[in-house]
């Protein structure tokens, strides 16, 4: 027995004086309304109506158990209805995580002209560079870059990221510029240590060739900006994100190396867990993020521009 539908049910016949009434009112059978008080009755263990010939009419108890049944009935759907609002509008806490230097650099931003236009939501905003588990830790959506493993997460595409080889001035004058990947063998090159493979960094030619060379360097770190620092101070050739070398390229702090060959690319995701449900807040905030972003971020406006550094082989 669906004890709220019986309840609904009893309700009406109450409200309505008869099983007729009621059971058009609810849009079933005279006799499927019947059922539902008889169950009801059953689980009670008390008469709820009289019944005659001629009519139905509460009994003591059954006046009594109308009047919660009332009371419940308008929670229930206050309740429902504030649900449904939820849906319908952004707001209430919105928990984000998302890697540091892409957050720092572009989603802080992002994030606050999304709340001066929603100003419902609150947003809770994590920074770090390890892989959560969004369910267990709570989360209601993550950025995540790069190729996504299968999973249960629904994912929807943000941006390009596109993987820059690139140095410091100061670091091509004294070390020379490397004409072809494998050059990159004799460089000090700078080491993210969450890489997939460590030490191994691959390329695409402009025929689509793909090509790995082995690297070596004495720095690793696992932050993007820590590399970038180094880089800029001349201490190696780095193999970054765009969004956060963008800037130096474009104002010539760094020098992109082998501009004819990029990393194999990669991509920015939002991911969400799977739910029946979409709220409005996690909704809103990714349809937010796709324009913002889309697939010319501003962090790429300088990269075709600069040349290339003399003495590279085309």
């Amino acid at each position: 027995m669906d004890r709220i539908v019986a309840m609904r049910a009893f309700a009406a016949v109450v409200e309505r004086g008869s099983f007729v009434a009621a059971a058009r009112a609810l849009g079933i059978s005279r006799a499927m309304a019947s059922r539902h008080v008889q169950d009801l009755e059953a689980h009670l263990g008390a008469r709820l109506l009289d019944r005659t010939t001629r009519r139905v009419a509460p009994t003591e108890a059954g006046r009594v158990y109308h009047e919660r049944c009332v009371a419940i009935l308008a929670e229930l759907a206050a309740a429902e209805g504030m649900v449904g609002a939820l849906q319908a509008r952004p707001s209430g806490r919105l928990r984000v995580n998302a890697p540091v230097s892409f957050g720092t650099l572009h989603l802080a931003e992002a994030v606050a002209a999304y709340m001066a236009t929603h100003p419902q939501v609150s947003i809770e905003l994590a920074l770090n560079d390890r892989m959560v588990d969004l369910v267990e830790e709570g989360y209601d959506l993550a950025i995540r870059i790069g190729r996504l493993a299968p999973s249960s997460l629904v994912a929807r595409r943000l941006a390009p990221c596109r993987l820059v080889a690139c140095a410091a001035p100061s670091y091509l004058r004294r070390a020379g510029v490397p004409k072809a990947p494998a050059d990159l063998a004799g460089h000090e090159c700078l080491g993210y240590t969450y890489a997939p493979v460590r030490d191994a960094w691959r390329f695409v030619g402009p025929g689509g060739d793909e090509s790995e060379v082995r690297v070596r360097g004495r720095l690793h770190a696992n932050n993007g900006d820590a590399l970038r620092v180094a880089a800029l101070h001349g201490a190696g050739i780095v193999v970054l994100p765009s969004f956060i070398v963008g800037r130096d390229l474009a104002e010539g702090r760094l020098r992109r190396v082998l501009p004819r060959h990029e990393a194999p690319p990669i991509a920015i995701h939002a991911v969400r867990p799977q739910g029946r449900h979409l709220s409005a807040k996690v909704r809103s905030f990714i349809d937010f993020l796709v324009p913002r972003f889309g697939d010319s971020p501003e962090w790429d406006a300088g990269l075709s521009a600069q040349r290339a550094p003399r003495g590279e082989r085309a």
